[in-house]
This record gives C-alpha cells, sequence and structure tokens, in this order.
C-alpha cells in the first residue's frame, strides 16, 4: 500500500484504535462498578481488592514496554494479536474462577492485555499527525474511559445480576476489538513524513510543522531510544509528573465509590460520581489535548494538574459539608483536570525524542503508571487506614499541585 494511500486512511486506524482501547479499558474504569462484587464473590477486603487493582495497573505498565519495542520494529499487528488473548483471559478467567488466589493473576492477565492495547492505540496518532496531534491522539485517549462511562450503570446491575455471564461477554468484546484492530492498524512507511488531512501532498509546508511556539514546546527532535531519552532531564521530570498524574486519578478511579459510601451518601450518588470519572477523564483528554495544539503542551500540563488540585480540594471540602451533588460533580471536574497527562505526552515524547522509535519511548514513559498504580490501590487504602479518608485525598491534591508547578518552571525554559 502507497504512503499517499495510508495517509488517506489515518482517521480509519484512528477508529479502530478508539474501539480496542474503549474496550480494554473497561478494566481500569469500570473497577468501581465491579469492586463490590467483586469482592463478595472471593470474600475479599478493601485492602485485598485495593491490592488486585495495583497488581493490574502494575501489569498494564510492564507490558506496554516489551509492546512499544515489538511495534516499533514490526508493527503494531503482532503485539494487538497477543493481547486479544490477554484481554479475553482476564474478564473470562475472574468470571468463572473468582477466587482471591486466582484473581490475582486473572487481573494480571487482563491488566497485561490493557497496557498492550493502550500502547499501541495511543501512540497511533503521534505516527500520522502533525498538527492535530492533541486532538487525535485526545480521541483515543477518550474512548479509554468514555466507553465506561457509558457502561458503568449497565455493568454494576449487570454484575449484581449475573456476574459470570456479565464479564464473559467483557471478554469476549475486549479481545474482539483487539483482533479487528490488528487487521486494521498500519504504520507509515520508515522515512515517509505523516501529515494532516490539509496537507496529504505535504512538501514540508507549514502545516506540516507542529504548531506550538519555540518557548513552549519543541519542534520534532532527532529519533532516539529509550536509552538516550532517560539520560535527559527533562525526561525525569516529566517521569516524575506523569507518577503523581497517575497516582491521583487512580485513587480517585479505586476509592470513589467507597469513600461517596463512607460519607453516608446514596448507592445511586456513589454510582453517578464513579461515571462522571470516567467521563471527566475521556473530556479532560480531548478538550485540554485539543486545547494543547493552539496553546502549547506545557502550559496545557502544568496548568491542568494546578487546576485539578483545586478541584479536588474542593471536592474534600464539600463531601465534608455533606453536599452530595457537588461531591459527585466535582468527582468528574478533579478527573476531567487530571486526564491531559495521557493526551499530551505522547505527542511531547515524539516531539522531544523523535518518531521511529515512539512506542517504546512512551513506554518507558507509562511505567510512571506502575508508581501511580501502587500508590492509587494499595497506598491509598493503607493510608485510608492511617490517617483517613479526607487527609488521604487532601494528600493527593497537594501531589497534583505541586507536578503541576514543577511543569510549569521546569520544563517551560527546555
Amino acid at each position: 500500500m502507497s504512503g499517499r494511500r495510508l495517509r488517506s486512511s489515518r482517521w480509519v486506524y484512528v477508529v479502530a484504535a478508539v474501539l480496542t482501547v474503549g474496550t480494554a479499558g473497561i478494566y481500569q474504569f469500570s473497577w468501581p462498578a465491579i469492586r463490590g462484587a467483586l469482592g463478595t464473590q472471593a470474600s475479599a477486603s478493601g485492602t485485598v481488592l485495593g491490592t488486585i487493582f495495583s497488581v493490574m495497573i502494575v501489569s498494564e505498565t510492564l507490558t506496554a514496554f516489551p509492546a512499544g519495542w515489538v511495534r516499533d520494529r514490526y508493527g503494531p499487528h503482532v503485539p494487538l494479536l497477543v493481547a486479544a488473548p490477554l484481554l479475553f483471559c482476564g474478564f473470562v478467567g475472574a468470571a468463572f474462577d473468582p477466587t482471591l488466589p486466582a484473581l490475582f493473576l486473572w487481573f494480571a492477565l487482563g491488566g497485561g492485555g490493557m497496557g498492550i492495547v493502550y500502547d499501541i492505540a495511543i501512540n497511533t496518532p503521534s505516527r500520522w499527525f502533525v498538527s492535530r496531534r492533541g486532538m487525535a491522539t485526545g480521541a483515543v485517549s477518550t474512548s479509554f474511559s468514555v466507553t465506561s462511562f457509558l457502561l458503568i450503570p449497565f455493568i454494576e446491575r449487570s454484575v449484581n445480576a449475573d456476574f459470570s455471564t456479565t464479564l464473559f461477554v467483557l471478554g469476549v468484546a475486549a479481545a474482539a476489538t483487539s483482533l479487528v484492530a490488528a487487521l486494521v492498524i498500519r504504520d507509515p512507511e520508515k522515512g515517509s513524513s505523516p501529515g494532516d488531512s490539509s496537507d496529504d501532498s505535504s512538501d514540508g509546508s507549514a502545516d506540516d510543522s507542529p504548531i506550538d511556539s519555540p518557548t513552549d514546546s519543541p519542534s520534532n527532535g532527532p529519533d532516539v531510544t529509550w536509552r538516550t531519552m532517560v539520560r535527559t532531564r527533562r525526561f525525569w521530570v516529566l517521569y516524575v509528573v506523569f507518577a503523581v498524574a497517575n497516582g491521583v486519578g487512580l485513587m480517585l478511579v479505586e476509592k470513589v465509590v467507597v469513600y461517596a459510601m463512607e460519607l453516608g451518601f446514596s448507592a445511586a450518588a456513589a454510582t453517578f460520581a464513579a461515571s462522571l470519572v470516567a467521563l471527566g477523564q475521556a473530556s479532560g483528554v480531548i478538550v485540554v489535548g485539543t486545547a494543547s495544539d493552539r496553546v502549547g503542551r506545557i502550559r496545557s500540563l502544568g496548568g491542568s494538574l494546578v487546576c485539578c488540585a483545586v478541584a479536588l480540594t474542593a471536592f474534600v471540602v464539600v463531601g465534608g459539608l455533606d453536599a452530595q451533588w457537588a461531591f459527585v460533580a466535582l468527582a468528574g471536574v478533579s478527573m476531567f483536570f487530571r486526564s491531559p497527562p495521557f493526551s499530551i505526552l505522547p505527542g511531547l515524547v515524539g516531539e522531544y525524542y523523535g518518531e521511529e522509535y515512539s512506542s517504546e519511548n512512551y513506554a518507558v514513559m507509562l511505567t510512571a503508571k506502575l508508581w501511580g498504580g501502587i500508590y492509587g490501590g494499595i497506598g491509598t487504602s493503607l493510608l485510608v487506614a492511617e490517617i483517613g479518608w479526607s487527609p488521604t485525598f487532601l494528600l493527593g491534591a497537594g501531589l497534583a499541585f505541586v507536578a503541576g508547578i514543577a511543569t510549569l518552571l521546569l520544563l517551560r525554559s527546555d
């Protein structure tokens, strides 16, 4: 297939990425809806469930790098074909053997499949788009959570009525979309320039260059491997910021329903809060990701995390005032401002370190989610037991604020 035909099909590849990452994302963003039934089936405590969640996120993180390495050298097909049985076994295994030792295995397998799909999907737009990179990446990242937003009420009712059948259907859907994506998604030919739809016949004109100003976001850098990337200062700044963003967000995903119930809010409000967390993730990545194409990626990244800190603080305050629906709304707002790193960082990695090894480089950056997953799951479970619910969430707000300020101060000069 010629480079011109491949470029004309770029939105088909984005759609395939959207579908597969959306069904894979159910593992993470529908966790609040599945958590209760899972605990009942396995007679598991909150701390154990938090540990299972952390194992899933760690597995997701660790599979992203080998998937990216293979994709950079051999294309996206093999990783996606491997992801399909992992996604299937994760949910289907939990459906028919929801015992405590086995659940760690099932969600490790499902998390592994999710990590492969996420790395392949999120790096597909950066290979095909330049001036619309934030928007296209935001669309893929949006699907990772918005699918769960749409399905959470249905999943919660279904999993309580028929646990095994519900998880079986979810496993089949996740595996099927991964197989479809493996057949559809392609990468540009080596040495070709992506260009955007308005510039399909690109000859290096203005529309084929990033539109961020050079003082705020870098132009495309030389192609370097992860070994070179990890020796740069900016990598470690972004890595720590990403770890904090992941920890704060995964704390919301894993704990928002239980926190709402602890405050005495209704089950309906708790479920709606979980839905708004998924919606906040979905809308934040596309809205702020698209805005970052215009106002600059570093400015958007740092500003969003500062806003997340403010919203999360207000979330805790209104919870203490028994303002149930303000609490629910602010759960979504907090996640809205926490989510932009997922549409901004893939583009930044490509711009700083080149596109040839962008999948493996971003996969290394994504290992920050490992620390975030440990903090957001078992870490916050232990903190809640030691210092209480509200202090734990306020600590998360403080970490987000520091990460946002560090981004603005340490990266704007790069």
